[in-house]
């Protein structure tokens, strides 16, 4: 079967029935009606509102079996204690295999459960009385009953989701019910503003949130079981579409008509603020109890960040507690909806999703849930994306790893020592948003989702993008961990965005077929490894915004976030450099100011440099492992 799609695929990876999404190819059918029964309740919580929550239960009575939970805010499909899901994601259809208790719940406020929803409801600190509610305890309460109320449950109960359902899996992590042994945090959703979701280092990514809320945020007065209703939007060419858009204050205007709430907020929080701290889930990660297995993929848009970031957090503030993290090379979500063979034109020479489901997440769940054999899994397992293999590491980063510097130099040379005399102190640019790079050379999509990973060959060709390259590397080298971007740069503005890409360009040679699943032929092909943007405003601070002194040279340093990726022999190294990114990265009008309030006057081509010169360098510094 094909999976279908949820906002335009925006969401790959989150579930879409029950269960799960839709069978990966390959993927063995499980016939759930056959072995399972299923149940519909409303399970109370302390303050007297009732969470629906569907229980899929083994037929087979001889045993007993654990729970596994899904908090989503996505819809507990197909609802009827009759209906059954036509097809199993990779994880759930091994879990109906294996025989666990599977829960699916509505979140508070969500499709046909109770109660008022909150987008990443924060964590509550201190709690006074039963009215004092967050996701901790109507994970605690929702766990709670389920022990109680299941015969056929064995006490131990783990809890996993992708995306939002991840971040549900972090609150139920969160002062765990001690039934709780074993959760997944998958790609979740952590520090919003900061690089999940809607906003990488202060820039806002356009159509992951304005596609998402056209969606998800319209109001539900009452609980249903019917869909969001979806905005049309007239044409499959997304670029297109928000160019015609025009700036962000047309939004409400042309769209929304201030009924999505969450639109709203965004537009009045375009900082680091009281609202975005209250949702960071990350200093709360702390004297955590279960063991957890958090996972995310390299090339995925959305919540690589948080993946990453709270891996990082447990590990620092929950000492001396299993913490393992899986990366993969997979798209949102991808190592529950694909094979994981391939992504876009890049073949892993082998089912990466396959091999994370049957070797990784559900060894560890068998363990801590049904007592099964210790898999004796690294603290983290990686997958390099340049040689496609499988590390195991007793730590992330390794421990081994050594900073080393690819320098901008001159004649757009990218090199490993400092720069020395140059011919001219910097390089320039004029950035015009009426033309805005695109990110995708895709001229016809929404949201392609293998873009990360994308020949960057299109961008690199344009004079608003500066192209630095080594020469042919003579021996391979590896990246590992995160990649620090310290730039001096200037503009004619007061305002721009900065996006910086590593990228690993392929020898000319390379013949078709190698390597690549589709017709893409990769010879000269500029694979990105990481990218990401800064906007400018943002350099020192999220919450307290500075604009360029134009024409200034300025320092400014941010992190991409981590690869593990070797650079082989015979390749080499690029960095390229750019002002938009568009419409994953909306337009910066090049002026200091509240861009959702910008109107088109207020849009202006700049002038930018770039300096890199013995008294100003620009370079990025990379984790190297050897």
């Amino acid at each position: 079967m094909r999976c279908p799609r949820l906002v335009r695929t925006l969401l790959a990876g989150i579930t879409l029935s029950v269960l799960g999404s839709c069978t990966a190819p390959g993927q063995p059918q499980v016939e759930l009606r056959r072995s399972y029964r299923k149940q519909e309740v409303m399970i109370p919580m302390r303050d007297g509102v009732r969470l629906f929550t569907s229980i899929f239960i083994p037929r087979d009575a001889s045993k007993q079996y654990p729970i596994l939970l899904r908090r989503t805010p996505y819809a507990c499909r197909p609802y009827g204690e009759d209906a059954f899901p036509q097809g199993l994601g990779n994880q759930q259809a091994r879990y109906v295999r294996e025989g666990y208790i599977m829960v699916c719940q509505d979140v508070r406020g969500r499709y046909l459960s109770e109660g008022e929803y909150a987008n990443v409801r924060p964590v509550l600190t201190e709690r006074n009385g039963p009215e004092d509610i967050d996701e901790t305890t109507d994970t605690w309460d929702t766990v709670e009953w389920l022990v109680n109320n299941l015969e056929e449950d064995n006490g131990k109960v783990g809890i996993s989701g992708i995306s939002y359902p991840g971040f549900y899996t972090w609150m139920g992590t969160i002062g765990a019910h001690p039934a709780v042994v074993a959760t997944s945090p998958q790609a979740p959703v952590s520090k919003w503003m900061a690089g999940d979701d809607f906003y990488h280092n202060g820039a806002f990514l356009l159509p992951h949130a304005f596609d998402f809320y056209s969606s998800f945020g319209w109001p539900r007065p009452r609980p249903t079981t019917e869909p969001n209703q979806r905005l049309d939007h007239g044409t499959p060419d997304e670029y297109a579409f928000f160019m015609e858009m025009g700036p962000l204050s047309n939004a409400n205007e042309m769209y929304f008509h201030h009924q999505v709430a969450f639109w709203d907020t965004l537009t009045m929080n375009d900082q680091w603020n009281d609202y975005w701290a209250a949702r960071n889930i990350l200093p709360h990660l702390t004297d955590l109890k279960p063991a957890t297995l958090v996972v995310g993929g390299w090339f995925d848009t959305e919540n690589l960040f948080g993946a990453l970031n709270s891996y990082q957090a447990k590990e620092a503030q929950s000492p001396g507690v299993v913490n393992t993290l899986v990366m993969g090379p997979w798209y949102h979500g991808g190592w529950n909806s694909s094979r994981g063979d391939s992504l876009g034109a890049i073949a892993w020479g082998s089912a990466t999703s396959l091999f994370y489901t049957d070797s990784i997440e559900g060894p560890f769940f068998d363990h801590w849930l049904k007592d099964g054999p210790d898999p004796e899994l690294p603290e983290a397992y990686v997958f390099d994306t340049g040689v496609k293999e499988w590390r195991r590491f007793d730590a992330w980063p390794p421990p081994e790893v050594q900073d080393a510097g690819l320098y901008l130099q001159d004649g757009f040379h990218l090199g490993f020592e400092a720069p020395g005399a140059v011919s001219r102190a910097y390089d320039e640019y004029v950035h015009d948003p009426a033309h805005p790079v695109p990110y995708t050379a895709q001229t016809v999509t929404w949201y392609n989702r293998a873009f990360m990973l994308e020949d960057q060959r299109f961008a690199s060709r344009r004079p608003d993008v500066l192209t630095y390259e080594s020469e042919v590397l003579t021996e391979d080298f590896t990246v590992a961990g995160p990649i620090r971007v310290s730039l001096v740069v200037s503009t004619s503005g007061t305002d721009a965005d900065w996006i910086v890409k590593l990228i690993d360009v392929f020898p000319d040679t390379l013949e078709m077929g190698a390597g690549n699943p589709g017709p893409v032929p990769l010879g000269g092909y500029q694979m990105l490894v990481r990218g990401d943007v800064l906007r400018g405003k943002f350099r020192n601070s999220l919450a307290e915004p500075e604009p360029f002194r134009p024409g200034a040279p300025t320092p400014l340093a941010f992190t991409l976030q981590d690869a593990f990726h070797t650079f082989q022999a015979g390749h080499r190294i690029m960095v390229q450099i750019q002002s938009s990114w568009f419409p994953m990265i909306d337009r910066n009008p090049g002026v200091f100011m509240d861009i959702f309030q910008a109107s088109e006057a207020d849009y202006h081509k700049t002038t930018q440099r770039v300096y890199r010169s013995p008294g100003q360098v620009s370079a990025l510094t990379v984790k190297r492992l050897r």
